[in-house]
């Protein structure tokens, strides 16, 4: 079994070589992905909602919302990718194990959902199906859900280190 502390330690030894502060190892992810979190993961799926909720009621607000969230769902899965691979390095740096915490857990399963739900919108919802837009409608919540008890496990992560 590959040990990954072990793997990453090359790269997190030449990050503490560049001295960067305790608390900015330690909070930096936090602080960040909060942002990203509640910030544009918030937008991303209420645009979605409001793309499919508005589309009998007002077409044009509907299609406005749904140009937004189709132009920032792959960033936000991006930068969620991004912050949990930063969020990995920062528990290197710490010396701290990766696999053990709930947060790891809800972080990996928040990016499969997510990469699933891209997949499914990618496949043009397999002719514009009505069951599969559905699915990534609340698959997506799900996830944002999971999304912000992730930010509480976060949150109890970072008091414990």
């Amino acid at each position: 079994m590959v040990n990954w502390s072990e793997l990453l330690e090359p790269i997190a030894a030449w990050f503490r070589s560049l001295g960067i502060p305790e608390p900015i190892v330690h909070w930096g992810h936090p602080l960040m992905m909060a942002i990203v979190v509640f910030v544009m993961g918030s937008f991303v799926a209420l645009a979605g909602w409001r793309g499919k909720l508005l589309e009998s009621k007002d077409k044009d607000a509907a299609l406005k919302n749904r140009i937004a969230h189709r132009q920032l769902a792959p960033w936000l899965f991006l930068f969620l990718a991004s912050g949990y691979t930063g969020g990995v390095l920062s528990l290197v740096m710490q010396r701290q194990p990766i696999f053990e915490s709930p947060h790891f857990w809800t972080g990996s399963l928040v990016l499969l959902l997510l990469l699933i739900n891209g997949v499914i919108s990618l496949s043009g919802f397999a002719g514009n199906k009505k069951a599969l837009r559905a699915i990534h409608a609340y698959l997506g919540s799900v996830a944002v859900c999971i999304l912000f008890v992730h930010a509480v496990l976060g949150l109890q992560l970072g008091i414990s280190l």
